[in-house]
Parts: structure tokens; sequence; C-alpha cells
């Protein structure tokens, strides 16, 4: 898998480049905005890992540079920043991840595995931040395909609960939570949970 980073600071692009770098080919670098947009123009990695405080173009207008130029290219964004409009402008930008420099490497690979293979992954922390801005918003989206119960299941996935303690929080069957997860993921073409909470924020389902 072909990675490159855009990071201003050397130190943490150093550290990523380290934790990166024992798993995934990291074919190149950038210290700002535009020049990572053109590094990522000529060599179409399969993953973009970027910052969002970049000088000269910052990582949501870059996210959205890279969306349109350069499609195929996962993006997941890693940064210190995870107030709620930061969060939902990357997410509305595009970004296939979001993690906070906080996280433990292992979490970075993670994330940069799941989005190269199509999925998604959203850090539970930044999960709970943007859930608590869509609960101030009302209802989910009128054309949401989901039943209520889906969304309240699909709420709780969302904030990083698993299904034994979703059934208790529900009062449900373990199995009818499962089926529900089932479900949802088949209704929004989704490949996993995660995958399926970032499409429903994104739509304002949830």
């Amino acid at each position: 898998m072909r990675i490159v980073l855009v990071e201003d600071h050397a130190l943490t692009r150093l550290a990523l480049r380290t934790a990166l770098g024992a798993h995934y080919d990291v074919v190149g670098e950038a210290g700002d905005g535009p020049a990572g947009l053109a590094l990522i123009e000529r060599e179409r990695p399969d993953v973009a890992v970027i910052d969002i405080g970049l000088p000269g173009m910052d990582g949501i207008a870059l996210t959205e540079a890279i969306r349109a130029s350069v499609p195929e290219t996962r993006v997941v964004v890693v940064t210190m920043l995870d107030s709620h409009e930061t969060v939902i402008a990357a997410l509305a930008a595009g970004a296939d991840a979001y993690v906070v420099k906080s996280a433990d490497p292992a979490e970075i690979v993670d994330a940069v595995r799941a989005a190269a293979a199509g999925g998604a992954y959203f850090d539970p922390r930044i999960a709970h931040v943007v859930l608590a801005r869509f609960s101030d918003t009302g209802a989910a989206a009128s054309d949401s395909p989901l039943t209520p119960r889906e969304t309240d299941v699909l709420r709780l996935i969302a904030d990083g609960v698993g299904n034994a303690e979703i059934a208790d929080r529900l009062y449900i069957g373990l199995g009818t939570v499962k089926g529900h997860v089932r479900d949802i993921l088949e209704k929004l073409k989704a490949a996993d949970r995660t995958q399926a909470a970032v499409t429903a924020l994104r739509r304002g389902y949830i």
C-alpha cells in the first residue's frame, strides 16, 4: 500500500512515517497544503494522511481538492483538533477516517488500513463529540431509510457501544441487535459498522 504524508511539523511527520512505514510504503511527504496536493496528484497514492492545520491550504480544503482531482485516493485526517466544527467539516469534505494525534500509533495504522480497504475509521472519542452535536438538531433526516429502532442502534454503534451493551440499553435481545446491524449495513451499503456510522452522520440520519 502506498502512503503520502502531509504534515507541517517535522517531528510529527517523522513519528507518522515511523509508525506507518513499518507496515506500508511511504512514497512521499509534504509540509504544506499546496505541496501536498501536487505530491498526491503526481504519486496518486492509495491513502493520503493529512493534518488539518496546514499552511497554504488547510486540511479541509486539501481533502476537497483530493476528492475532486484524485478521487481514488483515500483520506485519513490525523489532527490535534477535535472540535465539533472541525470534525463535521472534515467529514463533509470527504475524509474517510479521522484520528486524533493523541491516539495510539496502532489506531492510526488501523485507520489507514480501514480506509484503504474502502471502509472508514472514526475515532470513538470523536464519534461522541459529533453525536452530541447532531443530537442538538432533533430527529434524524426525514429521508433516512432506517427505522426508528435501527436509528437508535446506529447512534449507539457510532458512540462505540458493542452489541451486548446495545441489547442491554435498548432492552432487546442480542440476536435482535445483530439483525438490526445487518439491516443497517445493507440499507446504507456499508462494509462495516464504522462505515455505516460515518455514512449516517454525513447524511444527517443520526
